[in-house]
């Protein structure tokens, strides 16, 4: 299974380079909608183009559980960290990112710096 993330603008494009390998055909949602749209513009761009919506924005959490999925949202509970950090975790998550995607019941991934990662 290909799985493409649409990256957030509240991270940053540069993310899309160490993570090609594991996501190819993902993409920055500047490339898509351009910077500054709402969020709801957003998420229709990420179910309109099968990507699961990446972001540290979890206004996103409660669109997922009201308005279901597609699209998924991987939430990155990270704060403000680098992007060799948010790659580093976003890759070691692969395996649960996978499964997640997989799952047809959850909407939401919560991933951030403890023991695992939850879907809801």
């Amino acid at each position: 299974m290909s799985i493409r993330l649409l990256i957030d603008e509240n991270l940053s494009q540069r993310l899309l380079q160490p993570l090609h390998d594991l996501f190819p055909g993902s993409a920055h949602v500047r490339d898509l909608t351009g910077l500054g749209k709402s969020d709801s513009a957003v998420w229709e761009a990420a179910r309109i183009g099968d990507f699961t919506l990446t972001t540290r924005d979890e206004d996103y959490i409660g669109t997922s559980v009201l308005w279901g999925n597609p699209p998924k949202v991987v939430w990155l509970n990270v704060g403000n960290t680098r992007n060799a950090t948010i790659a580093a975790l976003l890759k070691s998550h692969a395996g649960d990112i996978e499964r997640f995607v997989a799952d047809t019941e959850h909407t939401f991934l919560a991933i951030g710096f403890y023991a695992g990662a939850a879907f809801r």
